[in-house]
């Protein structure tokens, strides 16, 4: 983080880890890297080759994370930019696809709102999401069915209407023809001397904010 800045802000360029908190307990983390992070928006960029990092120890009520079990250990493809901003309980999420890194849609990935620790972010995926593909008419809803599992094992407490309200409240902005993002960000690209990331070695212990 950058010393002294406004509400200890990244600059671009460093690294920001983000980290999945589920029932108070760190359970994924992966480094981003900063691409903005100013009062109205927080972008962040995954690469390729990010490696995925799971706690050694805890209690993991609702089971290790689905991409632990899966063996997933790095992210793949183009790699993805984030557009978060405060308060929301959502990411708007970039794609690239192919050979020529085409632009492939807008992913709207319900989330807690991200809240900022002394290595990154910490925020939990709420496996709800909206996808709009480049040049489709419309977007989908994604995963409905996972997400009425998670709920019935426990995942979100509490939290299922709330977190089908945002879904709800994203598609009615959409049909309204709403774009609260830059879509400019679809032409982005990533510094070409960024190198991948890693996971700072504490990365799990720092306490979670909650």
């Amino acid at each position: 983080m950058t010393p002294g800045a406004a509400e200890n802000r990244f600059a671009p360029g460093d690294v920001v880890v983000r980290r999945e908190i589920l029932r108070g307990e760190v359970w994924f983390g992966c480094p981003t890297i900063c691409v903005e992070d100013s009062p109205d928006l927080l972008a962040l960029y995954l690469p390729p080759g990010a490696e995925f990092g799971f706690p050694d120890t805890g209690s993991f009520p609702c089971g290790r994370h689905p991409w632990q079990v899966a063996g997933h250990t790095a992210w793949t493809g183009h790699g993805k930019l984030m557009l978060q901003r405060p308060g929301e309980a959502h990411s708007v999420d970039v794609f690239w696809s192919g050979p020529a890194r085409s632009f492939a849609g807008w992913y709207f990935n319900l989330q807690d709102p991200f809240r900022r620790t002394p290595i990154g972010v910490d925020t939990l995926d709420h496996e709800l999401d909206l996808w709009w593909v480049a040049d489709a008419d419309r977007y989908v809803f994604k995963d409905v069915e996972i997400f009425a599992q998670r709920l019935v094992e426990g995942r979100y407490p509490g939290m299922g209407e709330a977190i089908r309200a945002e879904g709800d409240r994203i598609a009615a902005l959409l049909d309204a023809g709403e774009r609260w993002w830059d879509e400019c960000w679809a032409a982005w690209q990533p510094e070409p001397t960024w190198i991948v990331p890693r996971l700072p070695a504490n990365w799990a212990a720092i306490p979670p904010h909650l």
